[in-house]
């Protein structure tokens, strides 16, 4: 304000908060801020998306013949995804742009942690060893949690708000602890820490697990003996001064990687492999549609789109006659309910597919009015997305239509095989199936009834085999041989029967046969055992199925903290 001979007072200075009906208030503002030449600053402008057009047609109004010192700052949170952005074209356009970023990064954000704190914090605890290693274990979880995200779902199943509230509310509960007793209380701070100070924001089951084994690894006795590494090649520092642990993190932290955060490298590989293809995919479906195409390019995308159509249609099987199935069916076992559910759903599924392809065939032939409906599909066809009501009635998929129309056929064979005679495949497609669960839950189901166990003392041993699909010709006398899964994280090593650390650049190798049997709770073994979850796609989060416990010779915790998971598609 100095430079510019501008001295700011109450009454040259407007400063409004939206929201809450104070939009009136806003524009009364910056008629009187164009008169005079104040300034107005108008903040969380994206609480008002109704007012915002208002909000252009006003500052075009006093763009002209409005005093010269006459200034507006606005301010928005950034929204969540591309379709909520609301502000105006106009406003940006004719504004200055300043967008705070939150750093990227363990270096900055590590640095950014410890910001928060100063020499006072540090010296504010009786027990200065113990407070100081805690506090710095702290920054260094505070920012491996929060930068973790940039993962996708093999770093966080779903994203949190975490916030430095959580990290400064902890070191004080750390400080009221250390005050009140005469040991360090490691268990109790851990269970603050990871279960209500961070935990709280945590909503699913395995990232409670994760947060829990990072303050497991970092926040112990061992913490104190000088032999504790926050990552590979990074050990907790010792007794320090505030500017000496600043100078620690730049002299000692390695570079960036995955191992900073307990990951394999493969970890950033995929990251970035699925940020460029959705890249890709908003820039194809930017493409003008009709427009400038011209008559010729219109006539090819409706070709397109008509052979595709064509194709699919004469691909697709009768529905399954469920009628006629039930009929050759000597005994309603758990497996044969699981395959009739399994026809039901895939009926419900190709019906749809025909009735809309059929209806979009009139459309275009002009027969039939086009619909929104219509032409969403045919969008669909031409951008090769798998369209709407297609994946309502379907199962989880990140496939493009091309592979996941002809992942559905497979699925459909799959089927007619095991409905041809109902007998048990030798090798199951566990992937293949609308509900994976029921088909798991229903070898625990047939194995209780032979053997009169009750089923609710039973879970699911896994034994994964050295064999392949083709190697099986029968199944086994109980339980269930199953194919078709991949490992994320790590790597199946079939010589030893152990979980092993992936080779650089197999983001998802494939896991040899399963061969899963239900046994009596009581009777498994989970010593050496990693708990690993089985999800259906790669988003992992709310397609989860089943958890396999896989044979382990190092910490399961490494394999936690490594994002380790079972695909039953990549």
């Amino acid at each position: 304000g100095k430079k510019l001979g501008y001295t700011f007072n109450n009454r040259n200075f407007h400063n409004v908060s939206l929201g809450q009906g104070q939009e009136v208030v806003a524009e009364q503002a910056l008629d009187l801020a164009a008169k005079e030449g104040h300034w107005v600053i108008l903040q969380n402008i994206h609480l008002v998306a109704k007012w915002l057009s208002s909000l252009e047609k006003k500052l075009e109004q006093h763009s002209e013949g409005s005093h010269k010192d006459f200034r507006i700052f606005i301010s928005a949170e950034p929204a969540s995804s591309p379709d909520s952005h609301i502000i105006p074209q106009g406003i940006l356009e004719n504004s200055i742009k300043i967008t705070n970023e939150a750093p990227t990064g363990m270096h900055a954000n590590l640095h950014k942690a410890l910001d928060n704190f100063n020499q006072d914090t540090l010296e504010m605890c009786n027990r200065e060893n113990e407070f100081k290693s805690i506090l710095f274990a702290l920054c260094y979880f505070h920012a491996l949690v929060a930068e973790r995200r940039k993962f996708g779902p093999q770093g966080w199943n779903r994203s949190y708000p975490f916030n430095t509230g959580d990290l400064t509310i902890s070191v004080n509960v750390l400080y009221n602890y250390l005050e009140a007793s005469s040991k360090v209380p490691y268990d109790d701070l851990r269970y603050l820490f990871g279960e209500i100070m961070y935990g709280g924001h945590i909503t699913d089951d395995w990232d409670r697990r994760l947060c829990k084994t990072y303050l497991e690894e970092f926040i112990k006795p061992e913490m104190l003996e000088g032999e504790l590494l926050l990552a590979p090649g990074f050990p907790l520092p010792g007794n320090m001064d505030y500017n000496g642990y600043h100078q620690y993190i730049d002299d000692a932290l390695p570079p960036e990687s995955p191992y900073l955060y307990g990951l394999h490298p493969n970890a950033e590989i995929g990251f970035l492999t699925q940020t460029s293809e959705k890249l890709f995919r908003v820039v194809l479906e930017m493409q003008p549609r009709d427009t400038s195409m011209g008559e010729g390019g219109v006539v090819a995308r409706e070709e397109t789109v008509k052979a595709l159509l064509e194709e699919m249609l004469e691909k697709l099987m009768d529905e399954f006659n469920i009628a006629e199935l039930m009929a050759k069916v000597e005994e309603r076992t758990p497996y044969v309910v699981v395959a009739f559910q399994e026809c039901e759903r895939m009926n419900i599924l190709t019906s749809e597919i025909k009735r809309s392809l059929k209806e979009l065939d009139l459309g275009m032939k002009g027969e039939l009015t086009m619909t929104s409906d219509m032409e969403n599909l045919q969008n669909a066809l031409f951008l090769d997305t798998v369209p709407e009501s297609w994946i309502k009635r379907a199962y989880p998929s990140t496939a493009s239509l091309g592979t996941w129309f002809a992942d559905l056929l497979t699925r459909i064979k799959e089927l007619e095989a095991w409905t041809g005679d109902f007998s048990l495949p030798s090798a199951v497609w566990l992937a293949g199936f609308f509900n994976p669960q029921s088909f798991l839950t229903a070898i625990m189901q047939s194995t209780a009834r032979k053997n009169e166990w009750p089923l609710d003392k039973m879970t699911l041993q896994c034994d994964v085999t050295k064999k392949n699909r083709e190697d099986f010709a029968s199944p086994p006398r109980e339980g269930a041989y199953v194919h078709g899964l991949f490992m994320e994280g790590a790597r199946w090593d079939a010589q030893t029967g152990i979980i092993t650390d992936a080779r650089l650049k197999e983001l998802t190798p494939a896991m040899p046969v399963i061969f899963i049997k239900a046994i009596p709770a009581d009777k498994q073994d989970i010593r050496s055992m990693y708990p690993c979850p089985v999800y259906k796609t790669r988003q992992r989060g709310p397609t989860y199925v089943w958890t396999f416990n896989l044979k382990t010779r190092e910490n399961p915790s490494k394999w936690v903290l490594a994002g380790v998971a079972l695909l039953l598609q990549i």
